[in-house]
């Protein structure tokens, strides 16, 4: 569930602008505040299946927007590839050394080296 609810929220980061208001709040009552199904229906004065069954439509709707539009997947490629190229950086920092000792000393000395 825990899964779930973080992948709920981060699409809903994405495309809350996309849901209506009544979407929105359940949204946010539920899975960003924690409260439960009966909660939520006491306080718009509807049923708790009436919450539940807008919750779930509301969560087909954003994988839906997420596979039509991919921004949270491109987020995630985006992310991952930035913590490459940080982790990577000793590596690309060996590089510029070997290229400035080429610079110095000719090209017969340099080569790469992992």
């Amino acid at each position: 569930m825990l899964e779930k609810t973080v992948r709920i929220n981060a699409l809903f980061d994405f495309y809350q602008l996309l849901l209506t208001d009544k979407q929105q709040k359940y949204v946010e009552l539920y899975f960003l505040d924690d409260y439960s199904l009966g909660e939520i229906a006491e306080w718009f004065k509807v049923s708790r299946q009436a919450v539940f069954d807008n919750i779930k439509r509301t969560e087909a709707m954003l994988e839906e927007y997420e596979q039509k539009l991919g921004l949270y997947s491109k987020y995630i490629a985006r992310s991952e590839l930035y913590e490459k190229i940080k982790t990577d950086s000793s590596r690309v920092l060996h590089y510029v050394e070997q290229l400035e000792s080429m610079e110095e000393g000719g090209i017969s000395e340099w080569h790469l080296k992992d």
